[in-house]
């Protein structure tokens, strides 16, 4: 597999991939000390692990207790499923690589932990979308007394995984690429290519599964803010009688700042290096925002179980 790889998908390799024709399918980057390579593995490892065990606590925990099946609860246990399976899969197949120093499972490894990190980050990012509208219906009543119900969950998590496997899918049919990082251990959209067509990729990449979203958070966020604000001003029925609703919405909004907070870096980077191919930068800090970005996992069922009084 990793002779095929190599051989058929040289083109597919970072632009970085340095002096020597360095392959990241066959040996360790040279300017980087294993040591290196074995720090961000155990780091993983711990990310991993963590993940892994919150996430399906949080999943196995809500189905067992009624109380917690709620529409507002589908969402956020999709969340802790997509999370479940970025650390399944992005998070062991990087602990492992990084344990050799570069990516030996080989291509078909490497465009399926690209598709897989890409495709369950959407899902995430988006179903936090979801949260902050559903929270906006809830609070601020735009439909009158409209909110939330299960078949409404139902049909808003079909869409998030229907779309994010829409724009994710793509590179594995010809649309762009997914290759390996500067680092050579993880694998991620081509963003290093200066070609006219992953650059159209990426761009539509980015609106629709980053900044759509984000917008959708940040309007849902804004409108909620005013309307919390106006009823603590106002002492009013649901700043009384409806503070449940409020708690669950300083939550969500917690789950959405964090979320933020550990994606924002590499939405950043990745930009920078699209419109910039030829950068130099040093792999260990180009690194460092894709794996802070995979924390962003173990943090939600953190605030969800502490945030939760059920």
């Amino acid at each position: 597999m990793d002779a095929f790889g190599a051989s058929e998908n040289e083109s597919l390799l970072p632009s970085s991939s340095g002096p020597g024709g360095w392959d990241p399918f066959r040996r360790p980057l040279d300017s980087v000390q294993p040591w290196h390579f074995r720090l961000l593995a155990a780091v993983m490892l711990a990310v991993t692990s963590l993940s892994l065990a919150e996430n399906l606590a949080v999943i196995l925990v809500t189905f067992k207790f009624k109380q917690l099946r709620q529409p507002v609860n589908y969402v956020i246990v999709n969340l802790s499923v997509a999370d479940f399976l970025v650390s399944l899969t992005g998070g062991t197949i990087s602990s492992l690589t990084n344990l050799k120093g570069y990516f030996y499972m080989g291509y078909w490894a490497c465009v399926l932990e690209g598709f897989a990190v890409t495709f369950f980050g959407i899902v995430a990012l988006w179903s936090l979308a979801l949260l902050a509208f559903e929270r906006y219906v809830v609070i601020c009543r735009p439909l009158g007394n409209a909110r939330l119900r299960g078949k409404h969950a139902a049909l808003g998590v079909a869409f998030v995984w229907t779309f994010s496997f829409v724009w994710t899918i793509p590179p594995t049919m010809g649309w762009s690429s997914y290759t390996t990082s500067r680092i050579g251990t993880t694998c991620e959209p081509n963003w290093y290519s200066g070609a006219y067509t992953d650059h159209t990729y990426i761009i539509a990449l980015f609106t629709t599964c980053f900044i759509v979203p984000l917008s959708v958070i940040l309007v849902s966020y804004g409108k909620l803010m005013r309307k919390l604000r106006q009823v603590s001003d106002t002492q009013s029925r649901l700043g009384t009688t409806r503070k449940p609703e409020r708690q669950v919405t300083r939550m969500v909004v917690v789950m959405i700042m964090a979320f933020l907070i550990c994606w924002t870096p590499y939405a950043a980077f990745s930009i920078l290096v699209t419109a910039h191919p030829s950068i130099e930068l040093d792999p260990r800090l180009a690194a460092i925002p894709a794996f802070f970005s995979k924390t962003a996992t173990v943090y939600n069922p953190v605030i969800y179980v502490f945030m939760n009084k059920q």
